[in-house]
């Protein structure tokens, strides 16, 4: 087949046709708007498809032209408008050119006025703040000197303050000599409201003791945070108001002693005076109380800002709250000090007669309790240093110097007549009646008030003083007993000694005889004597912590006196079966073993089998019970005690026995039949006597 060769660009044409999407939304959009002019596909319309597309082009064109030819014409109004505005400028700018030459002058004058204005407007305004920061107006001098006393006075004197303030940085510039007039001008002002300040102050305080509980005005607070910038003349207000309140103080002390309240209620404290503890109890209170409203009112006067929360006083005038308070305490305590100088001798001349009428021992240790307590409360109020204070530590020292001297006065009263022993050696009343004083003395001092600055008191001379001489006037009633049982047992000696054998038998041979039995019997009387005195005193103590280290003390003298009692019944029932000496005998020569040579114990004279048989035959008698009772003790009232010793004595005898069993049953000495002699062994010696 022959190949059809085309044209370069036809070639490129249909390339470009073949090469179109058919699918493209333009293409589509084309085709669609030619679809409504071209109805008809044949050869002609084909060959007029470019004429047609033509003619369509042209007869949308001629369509836009007819639809804006309106717009085009209103354009047309607007340009002719516009042109004749710009005519209209261009003659107001003629027009301003013109008068712009006229204008020029005035413009440059006001600008030359309003600077001139500014600089005149900061004058006036550092005139006005030099003034007003260097300066006083009429009417606050007129506060100062004319006017009455009144808040235009304080703000008066704050300016002043505030320019004495302001004269001082003054100084630091070139202007020393302006500020140095500025300065002394403020001072004169100062010193004269000062001193009209002081003077209404001390008025006002005059005032303050014409009633007993005076209300303290905004407008006196006010001065006298003010005067507190001068001490001299704050000082002289306080003191006026410490002697106004004095007098009123004194006034009312005595009218509370003698009158009593208004329309008798309540009563005068002199109505109390037979009762030692409400009269003074009755003062302390009222002056108590009446510092405690004078330190209040003391306080709200002359320091306000320690008791209020409005410290803008203290700022106001340049002063540290802080550092005031410091400073006003020693005003407020040489206030209080001097209001309550006048009440310290009256009430120290009734609780003088208070202690010189000799009041119980109970009434005077509770008034140096309560003397004590308010001294402590007293000296937290006003100071340790105060006349008031001073005068109850005095008091105090005398109530606590009258309740020991009333203490040593019982004592010296039981020594110089001691009592004597019982029958059945119970405690004399004297030891029941101090044990029953002593018990109330320690309730006082368990329910007594200590304040938060103080401490209890040492209450061991309290019982030294009192329990003591008991004491001691019962070892002197022990002293007394044995003293006459060595008479009496000499007498009965003497009236055994007849004539008849009075030449061959001496007073000291019988005395000697009978001495060991009598003397022991005397003797542990005294002892059984003493430990139920120290006992009666002991036990009731046991409960109380505060006698604990003297319950202590008595614990070990019963102890003490319990064992001698104890070791010489011990002796005195081996000395009478004769086992005393032979006790002593063996444990000598045990201790001394090594330095003795010696023959066998059998051998000697005391320790031979027939004495020494006869003297354990007597102990088993008394062991038994055949030859008599060991010692009971009945006298002993506290059984604890009668037992301890009886547990004691046994325990002493079989240990007793165990030496002798020890020697007679070891061979080298000598006894050819121990068991003869020593029955029973110290097991059933020990059962025998019930350990």
């Amino acid at each position: 087949m022959a190949t059809v060769s085309l044209a370069p660009g036809l070639s490129r044409k249909l390339k470009k046709v073949l090469a179109t999407r058919t699918d493209s939304p333009d293409l589509l959009d084309s085709l669609g708007t030619l679809s409504t002019f071209y109805t008809d596909n044949t050869p002609q319309a084909r060959r007029n498809l470019r004429s047609s597309i033509e003619l369509r082009s042209l007869s949308i064109n001629h369509h836009f032209l007819s639809a804006s030819l309106p717009a085009q014409q209103a354009l047309d109004k607007v340009e002719e408008e516009i042109n004749a505005l710009a005519e209209c400028c261009d003659q107001i700018a003629e027009a301003l050119s013109s008068c712009s030459s006229s204008t020029g002058d005035i413009i440059r004058t006001t600008e030359r006025l309003n600077q001139e204005l500014d600089v005149t407007t900061q004058r006036q305004e550092i005139v006005s703040c030099f003034l007003r920061d260097y300066q006083l107006s009429n009417e606050e001098i007129s506060a100062l000197r004319d006017e009455e006393l009144n808040d235009n006075f304080f703000k008066a004197l704050q300016h002043v303050q505030e320019i004495h303030a302001n004269c001082k940085i003054l100084l630091r510039t070139h202007h020393q000599r302006a500020g140095l007039e500025l300065m002394d001008m403020m001072s004169v002002y100062q010193e004269g409201a000062y001193e009209r300040l002081c003077r209404w102050v001390q008025a006002e305080c005059k005032d303050l003791g014409d009633t007993d509980n005076p209300e303290v005005g905004d407008l006196l607070k006010r001065a006298v945070r003010c005067l507190r910038d001068r001490p001299v003349l704050f000082k002289y207000c306080a003191e006026e108001v410490a002697n106004m309140r004095h007098h009123a103080l004194f006034r009312r002390f005595i009218s509370a002693l003698t009158r009593g309240g208004p329309g008798g209620l309540p009563r005068p404290i002199e109505v109390h005076a037979h009762d030692p503890l409400r009269y003074v109890g009755d003062m302390l209170g009222w002056l108590h109380q009446a510092i405690a409203s004078e330190r209040e009112l003391v306080l709200v006067l002359l320091d306000p800002d320690a008791i209020t929360d409005t410290g803008s006083a203290a700022h106001l005038f340049g002063r540290n709250p802080e550092s005031d308070s410091t400073k006003s305490e020693p005003d407020v305590t040489f206030v209080l000090d001097r209001i309550f100088e006048g009440a310290c001798r009256p009430f120290k001349i009734r609780v003088e007669q208070v202690l010189q009428s000799q009041p119980s021992i109970i009434v005077s240790y509770k008034l140096s309790n309560t003397l004590e307590f308010y001294s402590y409360t007293i000296s937290d109020l006003l100071g340790r240093e105060t006349a008031l204070c001073n005068t109850l530590w005095l008091l105090k020292d005398a109530a606590h110097q009258t309740f020991h001297n009333i203490l040593k006065t019982r004592g010296d009263k039981l020594l110089r007549y001691p009592p004597l022993v019982a029958v059945d050696l119970s405690p004399p009343p004297a030891v029941r009646e101090g044990v029953s004083l002593l018990l109330e003395l320690i309730e006082t001092y368990n329910g007594m008030m200590v304040p938060a600055s103080g401490m209890k008191p040492d209450f061991d001379p309290v019982l030294a003083a009192l329990l003591d001489p008991i004491i001691q006037i019962c070892e002197l009633a022990a002293e007394t007993q044995k003293s006459k049982g060595a008479l009496s047992r000499k007498s009965r000696t003497n009236s055994e000694v007849g004539p008849s054998n009075r030449d061959s038998l001496s007073v000291d041979s019988i005395l000697t005889k009978n001495a060991s039995t009598v003397s022991q019997s005397t003797e542990s009387s005294s002892k059984i004597y003493l430990i139920n005195c120290l006992s009666a005193i002991q036990q009731p103590l046991i409960s109380h912590e505060v006698a604990s280290k003297y319950t202590v003390n008595l614990l070990s003298m019963i102890e003490t006196h319990l064992q001698t009692l104890v070791d010489n019944e011990v002796d005195s029932i081996l000395r009478r079966c004769g086992l005393l000496n032979k006790i002593n005998y063996i444990q000598n020569i045990s201790a001394n073993d090594h330095n003795i040579e010696a023959g066998p114990l059998a051998e000697t004279e005391d320790m031979s089998p027939q004495v020494l048989s006869d003297c354990l035959r007597a102990f088993f008698g008394l062991v038994t019970g055949t030859e008599g009772p060991l010692p009971e003790y009945e006298q002993l009232q506290v059984p604890r005690l009668r037992s301890d010793a009886r547990v004691r004595v046994a325990k002493a005898l079989a240990g007793a026995y165990q030496v002798i069993y020890g020697a007679v049953t070891d061979t080298k000495n000598g006894y050819s039949d121990p068991k003869s002699l020593v029955r029973h062994s110290p097991d059933q010696i020990r059962t025998m006597l019930e350990i």
